[in-house]
């Protein structure tokens, strides 16, 4: 019987495992439950996919991502594993094929979707089966906490009750303590071992820049993408439908190429534009947070996010979407003050119980927190996942270029007295120009330039103004009307600051960052080493990248799954001359080898002969 690392080496191209994966792997392989939490990129699959390589029978892989599972069983197979997929895209004479391959033992791995998995004719066709185990990717679905809530994952407590000799594996990339307690419970998993890795991702840069309003988003993102990623693949994320078209198509107007992505469009248009994202290179989808789960893409340079995730869960499972090459990337991020508000009211408006309230208030003050931060982020997000970063950790804007802060005291008392004095009836902007003194109609009829706040706040401009009620909101000296106007209402911690009292209070409020001013941030060891090729190292790199374009255009496969960059950017430092030399080369297994190797070692000598 071959061994994982025989399987590691021989299949996958890799010379060692990463985090538990080896423990993992053997806990599956002995027919023990297993719970991994593991960072995207962080190599989830192969805990499943070698065990399906060493057990009698087929892998049965639950997933949600219907449409992503063509693209799955293409990487499987070309490593050499025997794989399939189950779902609504097949044909009846396709299904009935996948079936009979089944039945007859002639499959390592089967996709399925949950939808389909609790399908009784689905379930009588597993009884028929000999089964290896059951991998249920996404866990976190199974959690009405989370931000990707399927109902269908908790009924998968049943593979329990029905093939309780068969060992099953749970596996995600984002679940807080909370969450973690509901995948055991809801999915009968008590007795199973639990593996927790690092959630760190080291190599993505976190940024979260404040918008001032109107148009400055898009500026700054613009000027973000300039800046580092001119070239690159990336994800915009984009609150609303209109917002990503919007986007898409301010995008394309300034030169780059954006798809949009959303659930107003229709499937055939969803599917070619993330097909077109999967096999090109240097495209930007637009989307709703309908996209990006279970994306393989491992090239994403840069998550932007133009307005606030809901949670930090969200947060940190869509910027995981970026450098899952190990790569540098980055995760940024603009928001002002209508986001806030939104998330406010978002959470105030929810027909939800009250203990459910009570958590979703906590996601969003989390949120809200790791924006309004002036020390590391990363620090900060690890924390909200009970992980420890004993230091600052160098690759967040906080660390590169460390906030400044002033006392705000005055300006806070200002700005809660004219919410006061114009009786919590009104919203931000009307606020601010009460405060800033203009003529203005409206404020004339209300008698509100009569009051002593107004024109006490000339000292600030209006996107000055913004920022500071932004945070004041943010920090819980405001809220908002639960109606949605966008009214501000004073909130408890308001009050002993309107007060006179023995023991004065200080704000301390972050000053607006200036994008001009930001420091060229330093890029990281280790995995960045790999960015800095020489200029003849970069032009073999581009000449086996465009092999690899035309070698997946042939096969109608994304480009990655032949080889990602970072297997070629070790060949063209390595240029080995000889197919043995190629299996030195991490990811580059046998099969890959015998399939492709005649193909990039002719490359490599055409180009060391024309060098």
């Amino acid at each position: 019987m071959q061994n994982p690392q025989h399987i590691l080496k021989s299949v996958f191209g890799y010379d060692a495992f990463r985090h538990h994966q080896a423990e993992i792997i053997d806990a599956l392989v002995a027919g023990r439950d297993v719970l991994t939490l593991m960072p995207t990129g962080g190599g989830k699959s192969i805990c499943y996919q070698i065990p399906a390589l060493l057990r009698d029978g087929t892998a049965i892989v639950i997933s949600p991502l219907i449409a992503l599972m063509q693209d799955q069983v293409d990487a499987m197979r070309q490593l050499g594993v025997r794989a399939a997929f189950l779902n609504s895209s097949l044909s009846p004479k396709e299904q009935q094929a996948v079936e009979h391959d089944l039945l007859a033992g002639n499959l390592d791995l089967l996709y399925v979707s949950p939808e389909r998995l609790l399908n009784e004719s689905m379930l009588g066709l597993l009884d028929r089966c000999e089964l290896a185990l059951f991998a249920i990717d996404e866990a976190h679905c199974v959690s009405q906490w989370g931000h990707d809530f399927r109902k269908e994952y908790q009924q998968l407590s049943l593979l329990h009750v029905r093939f309780p000799n068969v060992p099953r594996i749970a596996l995600t990339a984002t679940a807080d303590a909370r969450t973690r307690g509901e995948i055991i419970e809801q999915l009968a998993l008590q007795q199973a071992r639990v593996f927790i890795n690092s959630f760190d991702r080291p190599n993505i840069h976190y940024a979260i820049a404040e918008s001032g309003g109107g148009n400055s988003g898009r500026d700054a993102l613009w000027s973000f993408l300039t800046q580092h990623h001119a070239d690159d693949a990336g994800i915009v994320y984009c609150l609303s439908r209109k917002g990503v078209d919007g986007t898409a198509q301010w995008l394309n107007e300034k030169g780059r190429v954006a798809l949009p992505y959303h659930a107003g469009l229709t499937q055939d248009v969803r599917q070619r534009n993330q097909q077109r994202f999967l096999r090109e290179d240097g495209l930007i989808i637009v989307a709703t947070i309908a996209f990006g789960m279970g994306i393989d893409k491992p090239d994403v340079r840069f998550v932007a996010h133009m307005n606030l995730p809901k949670n930090i869960e969200a947060y940190y499972q869509e910027t995981g979407r970026a450098g899952r090459d190990g790569l540098p990337a980055d995760a940024w991020m603009s928001y002002g003050l209508k986001d806030v508000i939104n998330l406010r009211l978002f959470t105030e408006n929810s027909d939800a119980d009250e203990m459910f309230k009570r958590v979703m208030h906590h996601k969003t003050d989390a949120m809200l927190g790791l924006c309004e931060l002036t020390a590391c982020r990363r620090q900060a997000l690890l924390a909200y996942f009970d992980e420890v970063l004993e230091q600052p950790c160098g690759n967040c804007d906080n660390c590169v270029n460390p906030p400044e802060t002033w006392d705000a005291t005055l300006a806070t008392q200002k700005a809660l007295s004219c919410v006061y004095r114009t009786e919590q009836r009104f919203g931000a902007q009307y606020v601010i120009n009460v405060l800033t003194g203009k003529d203005d109609e409206r404020i004339q009829r209300n008698g509100h330039d009569q009051l002593s706040t107004f024109n006490i706040g000339g000292e600030h401009s209006g996107a000055e103004w913004r920022g500071i009620f932004r945070q004041l909101i943010a920090h819980g000296y405001l809220s908002t009307d639960a109606e949605g106007y966008g009214v501000l209402k004073l909130a408890p911690l308001a009050w002993p600051l309107l007060k006179r009292s023995d023991t004065p209070q200080t704000v301390m409020l972050r000053k607006l960052r200036k994008a001009s001013k930001e420091k060229v941030r330093k890029k990281r060891l280790g995995a960045a080493a790999l960015q800095d090729l020489s200029a003849q190292a970069q032009s073999m790199f581009d000449v086996l990248r465009a092999l690899r374009s035309r070698l997946a255009k042939e096969q109608n496969v994304p480009p990655y799954v032949i080889f990602p960059d970072k297997t070629l950017a070790e060949m063209a430092i390595a240029r080995p001359a000889t197919q043995a030399q190629l299996l030195d080369i991490s990811g580059i297994g046998e099969v890959k080898r015998a399939r492709y190797g005649d193909d990039f070692l002719s490359e490599i000598r055409q180009f060391e002969t024309g060098a």
